[in-house]
């Protein structure tokens, strides 16, 4: 393992076999696995993929993964940075299956650019850090719901699937981990709001999580009168906090801020 890399590799036979079985009929479908690794939920994913593409970053990972499937004309290997990888441009007019056991320190930043590509992608099933996955399927109301949530949220129906002990990997690393399935259907248009500004509003909400949405609205620029009036005809108190309110409300107080 490389600590750098955030490495630890799944070695429960059952849970490889139920991450796979998770992306559904993939036999007609265009794949893409981040951090396959030393292949063991590739091998499952290339019998039953329609195309598989396997992105590695680790070079002498990268170099095996070629030899292992030099002979299986479905499976291509990317040696690459997959925050650096245009999805897009590898859907071409196909929707992406997306499979991956992601490093705990770009997980954020690896859903982030799923999210980003949500347009050309059918279903992700991930392997998070259990933390993670907390924050991913959390509602709101609840301690762990914040901006993370509420962007996933935006993009996919979000569900949990199990979790794993620290032991069905190699090494084990010290916390659990959960997977999570994702299946896009970005809410933009049922929200009648325009993406980049409703990002960047909530982005301005969840600022400081232990202010009030009315102090995060303020502190973004919104004149006091503007923020009272707007939440007071939405129905949401003064005192709220951004995770409290559900995306529906958001976009509700957002359409009233804009006019």
């Amino acid at each position: 393992m490389k600590a750098k890399l955030g490495q630890n590799f799944l070695v429960d036979a059952q849970a490889q076999r139920a991450i796979a079985d998770a992306l559904g009929d993939i036999n007609n479908q265009r794949v893409v696995e981040i951090g396959p690794g030393k292949a063991a939920i590739t091998d499952l994913l290339a019998k039953r993929a329609g195309e598989l593409i396997a992105v590695e970053l680790d070079r002498e990972l990268a170099a095996a993964l070629r030899v292992r499937f030099q002979s299986s004309a479905n499976v291509q290997v990317l040696e690459q940075d997959v925050l650096k990888v245009d999805l897009t441009e590898i859907a071409g007019a196909n929707k992406l299956f997306v499979v991956g056991n992601l490093p705990y320190y770009i997980t954020s930043d690896i859903l982030l650019h799923l999210c980003a590509h949500a347009s050309v992608i059918s279903r992700a099933v991930l392997m998070v850090q259990r933390e993670v996955a907390d924050r991913i399927v959390a509602e709101p109301g609840t301690r762990d719901y914040g901006m993370l949530s509420a962007t996933c949220q935006l993009y996919a129906r979000v569900e949990r699937l199990f979790t794993l002990p620290p032991e069905a990997f190699s090494p084990p690393p010290e916390v659990h981990s959960s997977v999570v399935r994702m299946n896009f259907a970005p809410r933009f248009d049922e929200l009648r709001v325009e993406p980049q500004a409703f990002l960047a509003y909530l982005k301005q909400c969840f600022a400081q999580k232990r202010k009030t949405l009315a102090n995060n609205l303020r502190a973004a620029g919104y004149p006091a009168s503007l923020v009272a009036t707007t939440l007071e005809s939405s129905g949401v108190s003064m005192q709220a906090r951004a995770e409290t309110l559900s995306l529906e409300e958001q976009a509700l107080v957002f359409l009233k801020l804009q006019r």
